[in-house]
């Protein structure tokens, strides 16, 4: 038996390395902006190919478009030719997909329906960086609404490159599996539109804005099928030295390798759902936020501008030009532990209130290492941590505060701040004085912005 396995092994090792390269398309056309690194992109494409011996490429590109208007009519029309030769119905027949990196605009595709319904017949599609930025729906383009469903995503506008850490949301994805928890890049990181969890598998993503440190969902790579078709994309890839780095170019490679059937990996959209550990469950503990949407969460005053919503499983406050609303529970309690993560960027403001009553500071303090009444995990207006314990902007930071009665316990970041203080009166901005009675959990809004996340509480008796 154990030389009958050790054959069939050999045989299916065999039968790999027998088996026919696959054969992509490259496309670099560029009705749009010309990124510099399309040459670059072009060559490591090329070398993965050749390297792996997995697929074999060929590639139609134009160039960027001469400032010259009299030539640019005569540009027009040879990418036009060359899109028409290589992606009419009967050339991509020859193709086991097609990659658009580094594309924008309209492109002046033969079919672009037949394009689409080729793709879901069961052929992979792999785009880089700004495909998101072709056939989008915006001056001066026109725009293709088919693509972009099919793609996931559009790009919206990017600020300033910067340096960020792309959180891996599958490590057991071929586009990821090499990652660790995070990849760290500096690169344009571009803000999308017309992108929902619920419809694409994440695979990298960023948890606050890449350049102001807002708490938020900003999507970086996904995958998804449509059809049979398998579609990945990233959007990382507009610096040569991005293409140049050996962990994009396994992220890339492997992304490849499971659009076109080669290696396995989910493309099912994950849940953003609430979910709690065995041991809290078993100790009483259930969510109070469930990830998903507000459902058991008020405004405090209905009129006030609607500043929460719910991304990627986390409940977001946005306070720009205007102040935000405070969010009410719509269940009370009296006495209680809560657990919660908060995030928020570099100078914000915020509280987690005990029964609508007891506010726990939530602030930015991480230079000043400040702890008087009002520094982060403060009992505010009342009594200030025994210990600094603050994290960083940007940083997530997690609580657990428990009262009975008028007293609180609470530890910030694993380290017990406060330890059973009896707190007699409320701490101000509270909903009533009712002390005694039951209260809702009181989420403050109108200061600064601020995110919560994996929010749970376990009543006690």
């Amino acid at each position: 038996m154990k030389w009958f396995l050790a054959l069939s092994l050999m045989l299916t090792s065999m039968a790999s390395a027998w088996a026919k390269p696959k054969h992509l398309l490259i496309v670099t056309v560029t009705y749009g902006f010309p990124h510099t690194s399309i040459p670059t992109a072009e060559n490591v494409l090329t070398v993965l190919g050749a390297q792996s011996g997995l697929f074999t490429v060929d590639i139609v590109r134009s160039g960027p478009r001469p400032k010259d208007k009299a030539e640019e009519a005569k540009w027009e029309d040879t990418a036009r030719r060359a899109l028409a030769e290589k992606m009419s119905v009967d050339a991509l027949k020859q193709y086991d997909g097609v990659i658009f990196a580094n594309t924008t605009g309209d492109l002046p595709l033969p079919d672009k329906d037949a394009f689409i319904q080729w793709i879901k017949s069961g052929k992979a599609f792999i785009g880089m960086h700004s495909c998101s930025d072709t056939f989008r729906e915006s001056p001066p383009f026109i725009g293709y609404p088919p693509f972009i469903e099919m793609l996931g995503g559009e790009f919206l506008i990017h600020h300033a490159q910067a340096r960020v850490d792309c959180l891996n949301q599958d490590p057991r994805h071929p586009a990821t599996q090499h990652f660790g928890p995070a990849f760290n890049v500096f690169d344009e990181i571009y803000l999308l539109k017309n992108f929902h969890r619920n419809r694409v598998h994440g695979l990298l993503t960023l948890d606050k804005h890449p350049n102001t440190g807002m708490p938020g969902d900003y999507p970086i790579a996904w995958c998804k099928t449509v059809g049979k078709g398998k579609i990945f994309y990233t959007s990382l890839g507009h610096r040569e030295d991005v293409w140049t780095n050996d962990a994009y170019q396994k992220h890339v490679l492997g992304g490849i390798k499971w659009a076109l059937g080669l290696e396995s990996g989910n493309s099912t959209p994950q849940s953003t759902g609430a979910k709690l550990a065995a041991a809290e469950i078993k100790d009483g503990f259930r969510p109070l936020f469930n990830g998903a949407n507000l459902a058991g969460w008020k405004l405090r005053h209905p009129d006030g501008r609607p500043s929460w919503t719910v991304e990627n499983g986390m409940l977001v406050n946005t306070v720009d030009k205007e102040p935000g609303t405070d969010l009410v529970s719509e269940e009370k309690f009296r006495d209680f532990t809560a657990r919660y993560e908060y995030m928020i960027p570099k100078g914000a403001n915020s509280g987690f209130y005990l029964r609508g009553r007891y506010e726990l500071q939530i602030i930015d303090d991480f230079e000043s290492r400040k702890s008087a009444p009002g520094g982060n995990g403060a009992i505010y207006s009342f009594q200030p941590v025994s210990l600094f314990a603050s994290r960083a902007p940007g940083e997530w930071q997690q609580v657990e505060a428990t009262i009975q009665g008028n007293r609180v316990t609470m530890i910030l970041n694993g380290v017990k701040v406060h330890d059973n203080v009896e707190v007699p009166r409320p701490t101000g901005g509270e909903l009533d004085a009712n002390l005694n009675d039951p209260g809702p959990i009181f989420l403050q809004g109108d200061h600064g912005s601020v995110a919560f996340r994996n929010i749970r509480i376990k009543p006690l008796k």
